[in-house]
């Protein structure tokens, strides 16, 4: 997998190589979220480092999807994040599973040699 520039307007979503082979073979991605929250996490490439570090800093397997939002088929909605996000920054959420057609482009995503991620793109 490469590394190249994210488009304009793209947004992003982590996952394990794991899942994302699943969602390969049956056609969409279902994170856990979507069962206990009713939506997908997204970022925009600026900000994924935020949850990469609180939910996953120091694993080595991730990859980057980044998603066509015209192409997610459900809903997106801009939404805040958690309290130690920075004051009034908001997040793309998806109310619904995230179909591998609008999966645009896959990159491994991986920390520092400290372990921290910094932003994508």
């Amino acid at each position: 997998m490469t590394s190249s520039p994210i488009p304009s307007g793209v947004l992003v979503h982590l996952c394990s190589a794991g899942d994302w082979a699943r969602a390969q073979a049956v056609g969409a991605l279902r994170p856990e979220s979507l069962d206990s929250v009713g939506f997908v996490h997204l970022s925009t490439p600026q900000q994924v480092h935020l949850p990469a570090n609180r939910l996953y800093r120091g694993c080595a397997d991730l990859v980057l999807l980044q998603v066509d939002p015209a192409k997610v088929g459900a809903p997106v909605r801009w939404e805040p994040g958690v309290p130690s996000d920075p004051e009034a920054m908001l997040f793309p959420h998806l109310y619904g599973p995230l179909p591998v057609e609008a999966v645009i482009s896959v990159s491994d995503y991986r920390p520092g040699p400290d372990g921290v991620f910094g932003p994508a793109g």
